[in-house]
Parts: structure tokens; C-alpha cells; sequence
């Protein structure tokens, strides 16, 4: 491997052995946090991700993808109702907490809409979507969503990039 300088890119071939290299170039795209939310049979679940985007206006399409060997992927494969909540930059702890447990949302406030999917409040943008496709891309499914409803605020979002958050000032 070449060593990275401003005036040499580090150049490589994405294979089982340069993964690493592989997620730090994904990670100089700076996105923002999500957490989506779902119902499941053993209470609300959370995970947090950063792979969202929109898709369509008409009809509301987002999607975002989720890892077939994350733990909670099961729950998410089920969910037929999700929430994905845009996370503002005072909204770290959520995040965090969201990243630590799938359950956070026992010990953390939230209401349910009509379909059961667990909302966060204080968000600056979520989505309450019904899920209308998935499609399997590698070790990852892509979760196309269609929006129901939709609620947004001011305020700076949660940001992350090259492995670390922030916000934009």
C-alpha cells in the first residue's frame, strides 16, 4: 500500500483483504445519522444508519440498506412499518444509545403511531415509511420505504465522517 499525501492518492483494488481501506473511503462521504425504528414481537427496536437517501417524490420513496449479518437484521427484515429519524447534532446520546442496544427505546421516551412504529422526538426530519421493496445487494439488503407521513424541524444535523461526528456550523 501506498502511503496517502495530498498530491498521491492511495490507490487500491476493493478485495477481502483491502475491506479496511475499502470502509475508510466510504467514510470521505460525509452523511447524516439516522436511527430507524421499528415494532417488533419482543418490544420497539432501533439501529442507527448512516446509508439513507431518497429515492422518489412521486410517489415518497427513501431507502437505506442494512447489513444481513448485524444482529438486528431479523427484526428489520420483518418490519413491514419503520420510522427513520434524521438525527439533529444535540441528538448524540441518542445515537449512541440507538448503537449500544436495540432496545434502547425501553429506557428511552418515545410514542407510537397508528401502524406501532416507535417515534423520537426532536428530530429534524423523520420518515414513518411502509416498506414496498427489498433488494439484496451483496452482504447488504436495500430497504425501499414508501413515506406516509413526514414531520421536520430547524437545527443543525448530526453529521459523520472518516469514522468520527460533528455537525454543520
Amino acid at each position: 500500500m501506498i502511503m496517502q499525501s495530498p498530491n498521491q492518492p492511495t490507490t487500491f483494488t476493493p478485495d477481502a483483504d483491502s475491506s479496511r481501506q475499502l470502509r475508510d473511503a466510504f467514510g470521505k462521504f460525509a452523511t447524516g445519522v439516522t436511527v430507524i425504528t421499528a415494532p417488533s414481537a419482543d418490544g420497539p427496536v432501533a439501529i442507527v444508519a448512516n446509508s439513507f437517501s431518497s429515492v422518489s417524490l412521486d410517489p415518497a420513496l427513501v431507502l437505506w440498506s442494512v447489513d444481513r449479518a448485524a444482529r438486528r437484521f431479523p427484526y428489520f427484515e420483518m418490519a413491514d412499518h419503520y420510522a427513520i429519524h434524521v438525527l439533529a447534532a444535540e441528538q448524540h446520546d441518542v445515537c449512541k444509545l440507538a448503537a449500544r442496544d436495540a432496545h434502547m427505546l425501553h429506557d428511552h421516551a418515545h410514542h407510537l403511531n397508528a401502524d406501532g412504529v416507535p417515534l423520537i422526538d426532536h428530530c429534524l426530519a423523520r420518515f414513518e415509511c411502509r416498506r414496498v421493496a427489498a433488494h439484496d445487494a451483496g452482504d447488504h439488503v436495500i430497504v425501499v420505504g414508501q413515506v406516509q407521513r413526514t414531520e421536520m424541524r430547524d437545527g443543525q444535523p448530526l453529521t459523520f465522517f472518516a469514522g468520527q461526528f460533528g455537525s454543520v456550523d
